[in-house]
Order: structure tokens, then C-alpha cells, then sequence
């Protein structure tokens, strides 16, 4: 075998050990994400990413960090957040800006479905997400 195909071959091992490690979360019940585009940015090192989540009645997202900022727009519904300990309730048309690693938490506190659009500014090659005790 030659040094260009074992070359290619460990490239490739890397490149899907390294998908493994950045697979995504189990989702908790009741929620849903649609992710919609993810672009490198101007600045090395990092990227912006943009998803759709979607949360039923009662549904919830546990307490997580992310590695870098993320800005909500509320879709449809009535959305409470738990930021640094701190609750605010926001509805369709509401936004908020969640700082680098800052801890929160969302939940679905309407009657019917909700949604929001998040944007995250984030380091590249980390995790979207990083549960919280």
C-alpha cells in the first residue's frame, strides 16, 4: 500500500472519530431541532450555526452551556428561560442573548407548541452543547 493511500486512510479514520465526538446529544422529550445552516465566519476559529427548535407543551431543555454566544428570536408560543438563575418569559417576537458559557435553561410555559430560532457564534471543533448539573 502506498504511503499516499495509508495517508488517505488515516485521514479518514480521524475525520469520523472526530464526527463521533461532535455527534449530537440525545434530544430531551418533547423538543426538536431542525438544523438550518452552518457557515465559517471572518474570524479564525470560529462559526455560526442557526437551528430551529421546536418544544410541545410542558416540553423542556435542561440547564447547558455553550461555547459561545447565542441569540434566540421566539417563533410561535411562550417560552420561559432560566438565565444565570435567573427567569424571564418571552413570547413570538421576543428575543434575548444568552453570553459565552453562560448557564440556562428553557422550557415551554404556553398552552400550546412553541419554537425559537437560535443563533449561535461559536468555537469551532467544541460541542454545541454542554449539560449542566
Amino acid at each position: 500500500m502506498s504511503i499516499r493511500i495509508v495517508s488517505f486512510l488515516a485521514a479518514a479514520i480521524i475525520a469520523t472519530e472526530g464526527a463521533t465526538i461532535c455527534a449530537a446529544q440525545p434530544r430531551p422529550a418533547g423538543t426538536t431541532r431542525t438544523d438550518l445552516q452552518r457557515h465559517d465566519l471572518s474570524i479564525p476559529g470560529r462559526e455560526v450555526f442557526q437551528a430551529r427548535v421546536d418544544f410541545t407543551p410542558g416540553a423542556s431543555f435542561p440547564r447547558h452551556t455553550h461555547p459561545g454566544e447565542e441569540i434566540i428570536y421566539v417563533l410561535e408560543g411562550t417560552l420561559e428561560y432560566e438565565v444565570a438563575g435567573k427567569p424571564v418569559t418571552l413570547k413570538a417576537g421576543d428575543v434575548l442573548f444568552v453570553p459565552y458559557g453562560t448557564v440556562h435553561a428553557a422550557r415551554n410555559v404556553g398552552e400550546g407548541p412553541a419554537a425559537e430560532l437560535a443563533t449561535y457564534v461559536l468555537e469551532k471543533g467544541k460541542p454545541l452543547t454542554v449539560l449542566v448539573k
